[in-house]
């Protein structure tokens, strides 16, 4: 009787460890997935969502944004060549903070997805051993 209690027991515990890998598999795998397309396009997967932060999305749409940021009469008159210098390092920032996060993101998840494969098999041979050995 304490040997079928035992049995069950572990069985839910390797059942659940199981349906654990499985789920965080998952989640892993479509994470990865929204990584790799980030990747494919970093500066459109690049959004500043703070009220002072100037627009990317073109040159002009910068320079409006920085100018107006820098000077509230708009009388400042800066250099189109500093300008472009300028939005040029900003847009490669950018990329560069998108594609780091993607592979970092990748690193971790494939990380996490190799750890929860290994979980799964581990257990699952357990389980199937343990229930020969009861039945």
């Amino acid at each position: 009787m304490e040997k079928e209690k035992t049995t069950k027991i572990q069985m839910v515990f390797g059942y659940a460890v199981c349906l654990v890998a499985v789920i965080a598999f998952l989640i892993c795998i479509s994470s990865m997935v929204y990584s790799l397309i980030d990747l494919t396009d970093p500066f459109n997967a690049y959004r500043t969502y703070g009220k002072d932060a100037p627009s990317l999305a073109s040159f002009n749409n910068y320079k409006v944004d920085i100018i107006k940021s820098l000077d509230t009469d708009h009388n400042l008159q800066l250099d189109d060549k500093i300008l472009e210098g300028m939005y040029e390092s900003a847009r490669q920032d950018a990329i560069s903070k998108v594609k780091h996060d993607a592979y970092r993101s990748l690193f971790v998840n494939g990380l996490v997805v190799v750890i929860t494969i290994l979980l799964f098999i581990f257990f699952w041979t357990w389980l199937r051993r343990l229930s020969k050995k009861t039945a």
